[in-house]
């Protein structure tokens, strides 16, 4: 037994709330079981309980042992002053205060504790993987839209560390965001840096030449230091030599990385298709908000690095002839990962939540991921058909499975309330939907 197990089992109802006494032996009503708090105090507060004819008004502390009260320091604390019952698991020792205690070691079903037991011993990638399946769907369905604003919500916050930087400047934090995505896992933070030492004002002054924003790009992330036998690299190499002077630019020391990907996600192909979209648009965090569907947001992110690239992965390096077009997947990526997120963002910081709500439809519009994770879900009976499932599903495991949440999951809730010996889930006694903390 934990007392997150014993906050869960209180918070829901799940014990046998017939004949609880005190230690006095005066009968015990439990009106209100209060909300769990998430600050420092006792463990629920507003509750209500009748102990024989007294209506009693205030808070309860819930802890394993009765001793535990003492050993908490909670005597004398006047964060406990308004504690009107003491929950226990294991009624250890009587104490001199004059809260009422109840034990509910004796009314807890043994099942639920055999079943949370086998939550956390289970060393399955997904621990619940076996029953998860026969949780009803609305459960599912609602816990992947709290999964989702949970992992946007997370994305957002992302975004406002940079408005911070930035000193609120929107356009300035997309662009770093943007540039996050093109970096993919293995180069984001060099992206990143690459971004964060070109302001987003001296792109648009050099938007009208793509030679110019390729020159800026290449040369902030170090590729233009050597001479080249191909004339277009040393065309890129004279045009950043005279910006770099021009604007006191300083190149990044963030090393790109080619290993273990394929040539499509070369950072050299990425910059260059950055460069193109830099290049064909401009304030693009006005063009996310002011687009009328996601069709035309995919629409201007559809770019084609320039022709030298046709030829190229890497600078001087000559290849059969492959146009480097933004594809689906990486399509996809930018939806996900900086349209998304700043829609949300967005809505958060100015309180409005069309935004967010645009956020959302739009991922459920998106294709969803295919990966380990994914497809370890799909294989579990959960449902993937769009970014939102599979943006949930990720958030799912990273979270809650791999942290053993189960007490915080609501498909974890699901199953440790089914009655026994039952497929079909008892109707918690409270209103509340997940305990947490």
């Amino acid at each position: 037994m934990t007392e997150k197990l014993l906050h869960f089992i209180w918070g829901f109802g799940y014990f046998n709330p017939s004949k609880l006494t005190t230690i006095a032996g005066e009968p015990v009503r439990i009106i209100r079981k209060g909300r769990l708090n998430a600050n420092a105090g006792p463990d629920f507060l507003d509750a209500q309980v009748q102990i024989g004819t007294v209506t009693l008004a205030g808070s309860i502390e819930l802890h394993l042992k009765t001793t535990d009260w003492d050993r908490h320091r909670h005597e004398g604390d006047p964060n406990y002053r308004n504690v009107i019952l003491h929950v226990v698991y294991k009624h250890d020792q009587d104490l001199p205060h004059t809260i009422p205690v109840v034990e509910l070691q004796p009314r807890i079903s043994t099942v639920l504790i055999g079943r949370y037991e086998a939550l956390m011993q289970n060393s399955a990638v997904v621990a619940c993987g076996k029953d998860i399946a026969t949780v009803p769907g609305l459960v599912v369905t609602s816990w992947k839209e709290r999964l989702l604003a949970e992992r946007l919500t997370r994305k957002a916050d992302l975004v406002f560390s940079f408005l911070d930087a930035t000193n609120g400047h929107w356009e300035e934090a997309a662009w770093w965001l943007l540039a996050r995505t093109f970096g993919m896992q293995v180069n984001t933070d060099a992206f990143e840096s690459i971004a964060r030492s070109i302001p987003v004002k001296l792109l648009a002054r050099q938007r009208e030449s793509l030679h110019q924003v390729e020159a800026v790009l290449f040369g902030q992330a170090r590729l233009l230091t050597r001479p080249f036998a191909e004339s277009y690299p040393n065309l890129l190499r004279r045009e950043y030599t005279h910006l770099q002077a021009k604007y006191r630019l300083k190149p990044v020391f963030a090393p790109l990385k080619f290993m273990r990907m394929r040539p499509s996600n070369f950072p050299t192909v990425r910059l260059a298709q950055l460069a193109m979209l830099v290049h064909t648009s401009q304030h693009l965090l006005s063009k996310i908000l002011d687009a009328g569907s996601l069709d035309e947001v995919t629409a201007w992110l559809g770019v084609t690095a320039n022709d030298y690239w046709h030829y190229h992965y890497r600078f001087g390096e000559e290849t059969a002839f492959q146009p480097k077009r933004l594809g689906a997947d990486m399509i996809r990526t930018i939806v996900i990962n900086t349209v998304a997120p700043l829609l949300f963002a967005y809505g958060l910081f100015h309180k409005k939540e069309a935004y967010g709500a645009r956020a959302l439809q739009w991922l459920d519009e998106t294709a969803p991921e295919h990966n380990a994770v994914t497809k370890g879900f799909e294989a579990l009976g959960l449902s993937n058909k769009t970014a939102f499932d599979s943006q949930a599903l990720l958030q799912l495991k990273k979270e809650y499975c791999d942290q053993k949440q189960c007490l915080s999951c609501a498909i974890g809730n699901a199953i440790l309330g089914r009655e026994p010996g039952t497929d079909q889930d008892q109707a918690p006694q409270s209103t509340f939907t997940s305990i947490s903390g």
